[in-house]
């Protein structure tokens, strides 16, 4: 399954459980993950990539960065991954 459809698969289920989620294409921040996600004062960034996809290393840094600051930035690579992260760990 390609990166494109992972994460439209994301989008509507995350969509679906009441969360806004914003695809962040061109920022002044390069690197920052591909989906921003809220719900109920939650906000948390995902970096979609697919089984073997690799992470760069400019990605890899924005995502520790959000973390060091409070926020909740993860690497997902499948719907799975989004049950672990979305709802367990809120």
């Amino acid at each position: 399954m390609k990166e494109s459809e992972i994460q439209s698969k994301i989008r509507d289920k995350l969509t679906k459980s009441g969360w806004l989620v914003v695809k962040l294409e061109k920022t002044s921040w390069n690197g920052i993950p591909d989906l921003m996600c809220i719900r109920k004062g939650n906000v948390i960034f995902l970096e979609v990539k697919t089984e073997n996809g690799i992470i760069a290393p400019l990605q890899d840094h924005r995502i520790k960065t959000l973390n060091a600051i409070g926020c909740f930035a993860r690497v997902v690579r499948s719907l799975d991954d989004v049950d672990i992260f979305c709802y367990k760990n809120l």
